[in-house]
C-alpha cells in the first residue's frame, strides 16, 4: 500500500520533469564526489549505487515487475560506478571535472531513456526499440572498455584479473542478451550464453595478463571480443544473423586481435 501511494505521488510528475531532476541530482552528487581523493572512493561507491538506484526508480516508476529490478537498473548503476573510478585516472582539475560531468550527464540521460523504453517493451520492429539497443550495447562498449582500463592500472595477478573479468562480463552480457525479448523472467539460455561469453573474455585477459602490452591496447582485446561474441550471440537468438553480420563482426575481431598482437614487443 505505501509503494503505491510513492508511486502515486510520484506519478504526478511529469515523467520528462523526473527524468530532468535525476539527471541534475545524480551530476550534482557525481561533482560532489570527485571534489575527494581516491582514498575516499570506496566511501562514495555504495552512496553512487543507491543514489543511482532510487533515481532510475524515480525516472522509470510505473510498471517494473520481477527481474526487471535488476536488468532496468544494471546500466544505470554500472555508468554511475565506472564513471566515478575512471575519472581517478585523468588529472585532477577543474579543466578535466566540468567536461567530464557534462559527459555524465549526457550518458546518464540516455541510459536512463534506454531503460525506459526497454520497460515500455515496445516492439522491436519499431525505431525506437532498436535506437534503445544501440544506446544501450554503445555505452556497455564504452564502460567495458573503462572497466578494463581501471582494472589493469592496478596490475593486479592474473587470478584477480579474471575473475573480475568473468562477473563483469557475465552482468553485461546477461543485461543485454535480455533486452532481445524483455521477459520478465530470465530464460535458462540467456544465463548459459552469458557464461559462455563471460569464460571466453575471461580465459583471454588470464592468458594475456603475462604478456607486457600498454594498458589501453590490452583493454581493447576484452572490449573487442565482447563486442563481437556478444553482437553474434544478440543476432543468433533474435533468429538474425545472416552472413554479412557475422563477416562484419568478425572483421572488427580481427582488426582488434591484429592491434593487440602488434603492440606485444617480441
Amino acid at each position: 500500500m505505501k509503494k503505491l501511494n510513492l508511486e502515486k505521488r510520484l506519478g504526478r510528475i511529469e515523467k520528462r520533469l523526473r527524468f530532468i531532476i535525476a539527471v541534475f541530482s545524480l551530476s550534482f552528487l557525481m561533482l560532489m564526489a570527485t571534489l575527494f581523493y581516491f582514498d575516499k572512493a570506496l566511501f562514495f561507491i555504495p552512496i553512487l549505487i543507491l543514489a543511482t538506484y532510487f533515481f532510475t526508480y524515480f525516472s522509470l516508476l510505473e510498471d517494473i515487475k520481477k527481474i526487471e529490478w535488476l536488468m532496468l537498473f544494471l546500466m544505470p548503476v554500472f555508468l554511475s560506478v565506472i564513471f566515478y573510478l575512471f575519472y581517478f585516472l585523468f588529472p585532477v582539475r577543474w579543466l578535466t571535472r566540468l567536461p567530464f560531468i557534462f559527459f555524465y550527464a549526457i550518458s546518464i540521460y540516455a541510459i536512463l531513456l534506454s531503460s525506459n523504453i526497454f520497460n515500455v517493451g515496445v516492439e522491436k520492429s519499431l525505431a525506437l526499440y532498436r535506437a534503445a539497443f544501440s544506446v544501450n550495447f554503445f555505452y556497455q562498449i564504452f564502460l567495458i572498455f573503462f572497466v578494463f582500463n581501471i582494472l589493469f592500472s592496478f596490475r593486479q595477478d592474473f587470478l584477480v584479473n579474471g575473475l573480475v573479468s568473468f562477473l563483469v562480463i557475465f552482468l553485461f552480457s546477461l543485461q543485454l542478451l535480455w533486452t532481445v525479448h524483455l521477459k520478465k523472467v530470465i530464460e535458462k539460455k540467456i544465463v548459459f550464453y552469458s557464461l559462455f561469453l563471460a569464460a571466453i573474455v575471461s580465459e583471454g585477459v588470464v592468458v594475456f595478463s603475462f604478456l607486457p602490452v600498454p594498458i589501453t591496447v590490452f583493454s581493447l582485446l576484452p572490449t573487442g571480443v565482447y563486442y563481437s561474441l556478444a553482437g553474434l550471440i544478440y543476432h543468433f537468438i533474435d533468429k538474425r544473423l545472416f552472413h554479412q553480420t557475422i563477416r562484419e563482426f568478425l572483421i572488427v575481431l580481427g582488426f582488434i586481435l591484429l592491434v593487440v598482437f602488434l603492440s606485444i614487443p617480441w
